[in-house]
């Protein structure tokens, strides 16, 4: 298996600027491709239904490894599967709730079925840091450790954080020889579970670094970091945001788990709903259906950062600036730029990376692009989108304060608040016959405020999250400039 740039060289002249094909272990430290694009598969690996069959009956760590195993195909399947078993225990994903068997690691809660409609809650919070992130994150980082071994090496993680993607990266790397990590997040931006969670952290390879600004301008200086080719090979600079392509692949694993847990036979089909920002979790589930698993429609929920929604629902990508995007109470989907997309919009518009290039350059240049097929637009690639299955919706904070009543009245659990995002846009796209799974984000205890204020009292913590508030913290306040973080990075990687 070969990985490719979505903005790799179509001529052999400019090929020796951009990005060759690569095997999963040249990019599974990196984040960016040289050329500023992001890695795909040439193709995607096909499913077969016998191999559907033959999965139902594996646990999560052995599936890990079926699915795994045909997109790193140079890592030694010995060396994969004993990650795997490694990983996926139900001692890591230890935070089952009442009803759930914590081997299951990511079970599944009928929540709603009459009339031929079926609403399912698939967890995906088990893990150490409660939140989605874990499922690929522990992954990551017995990968990380495992090919730094075999080289001698070291890693200096350069990542940002909307609110999950830290805590679970700074949990899935401390301690790890040959790794040190630097998290942006926006500073004050985060709940104060998610701010706790993450700053509370002593491990010295640890570092923290709010950044004066949103989310946007911490994924910037990723990229901006990124794109600096000599800073970032002197200063052995990686990323463990979804733009990294192991990450996105493990989170492949668990739609097809959530398939063969809600159905019986192959002929049957599913839909997803997956509250998103950066459109990483979704991504995956369209690698999957790409892949062949039987999915119906895959529905983006959104929040008052309505980006993706306008997109699906009128072809126009339109980014927010700074200043237009709302901090709102599902902050972990404060975003207005989502990394992801262009691995969709590759896709889309038949894997031409000439076309995706001007139309990413036109992003930078103008704010976004037109695929509608209307006067001076980019393209009309959007009829093609129903191909792909996807569909969207918005959810306010009136929303989700309303969903997580209804939620704890008619099903006795409490959900966190870019869960509630899910569970609204998913009912309405119920379809009779095909059972609609809702993406779990994170336990209702990371997003405390608002569960005060819609149930009048606190989200249940988990045994060891009890005072995590009042922890000391350490971190470094920083503004949004990429000069600035260049010299702190230098300054604190040993190198």
């Amino acid at each position: 298996m070969q990985y490719v740039s979505t903005r790799a060289a179509t001529s052999a002249a400019a090929a020796s600027s951009q990005a060759a094909p690569a095997h999963f272990s040249d990019i599974l430290l990196g984040g960016l491709a040289p050329d500023g694009g992001l890695y795909l598969p040439t193709e995607y690996p096909r499913v077969t239904l016998s191999e559907l069959d033959a999965w139902r009956k594996l646990s999560y760590a052995d599936l890990a490894f079926e699915i795994l195993k045909k997109f790193a195909t140079d890592i030694p399947e010995a060396d994969l599967k004993a990650l795997t078993q490694k990983t996926y225990t139900a001692d890591v994903y230890r935070n089952a709730r009442a009803g759930e068997n914590a081997a299951d690691i990511t079970p599944l809660r009928v929540l709603e079925e009459q009339g031929g409609k079926k609403l399912i809650l698939q967890a995906l919070s088990n893990g150490p840091t409660l939140a989605f992130k874990d499922m690929a994150m522990q992954l990551l980082g017995n990968l990380f450790e495992y090919a730094l071994a075999r080289q001698d090496a070291q890693l200096n993680i350069f990542g940002a954080t909307s609110g999950d993607t830290g805590s679970a990266a700074e949990y899935a790397m401390r301690g790890k020889r040959g790794i040190r990590v630097f998290m942006l997040s926006p500073h004050k931006k985060m709940s104060a579970f998610q701010t706790a969670q993450m700053f509370s952290l002593q491990d010295p390879n640890i570092l923290n670094i709010a950044v004066e600004g949103v989310f946007d301008d911490c994924q910037d200086m990723v990229k901006a970091v990124s794109n600096d080719l000599e800073f970032k090979a002197r200063h052995k600079i990686g990323t463990v945001n979804s733009i990294n392509w192991a990450r996105v692949v493990a989170q492949v694993v668990y739609y097809f788990r959530g398939y063969l847990a809600a159905t019986t036979s192959n002929d049957q089909k599913v839909s997803f709903t997956v509250p998103s920002g950066n459109f990483g979790n979704i991504c995956a589930g369209h690698i999957a259906r790409m892949m062949g698993l039987p999915i119906d429609k895959l529905v983006v929920a959104t929040n008052e950062n309505d980006v993706l929604d306008e997109f699906f629902r009128t072809g126009i990508y339109r980014v927010r600036k700074s200043a237009e995007t709302y901090h709102t109470s599902s902050p972990s989907m404060d975003i207005s730029k989502a990394s992801n997309f262009e691995r969709f919009v590759y896709d889309l518009v038949g894997r031409d990376p000439a076309r995706v290039k001007a139309l990413f350059t036109k992003v930078e240049s103008d704010g976004g692009f037109d695929l509608s097929g209307g006067d001076g637009s980019d393209g009309d690639e959007f009829g093609k989108v129903s191909q792909y299955g996807f569909l969207s919706g918005k959810s306010t904070h009136a929303d989700r304060l309303q969903t997580i009543r209804d939620v704890a009245d008619d099903y006795g659990i409490v959900i966190d608040t870019h869960t509630a995002d899910g569970i609204k846009v998913a009912k309405e796209h119920l379809e009779e016959g095909v059972p609609m799974i809702v993406l779990e984000t994170a336990l209702a205890a990371k997003f405390n405020e608002t569960i005060l204020e819609a149930l009048g009292e606190d989200a249940e913590r988990p045994a060891g999250f009890e005072d995590i508030e009042s922890l000391p913290q350490k971190y470094t306040v920083m503004p949004p400039d990429v000069d600035k973080m260049k010299a702190y990075i230098a300054a604190n990687t040993g190198l």
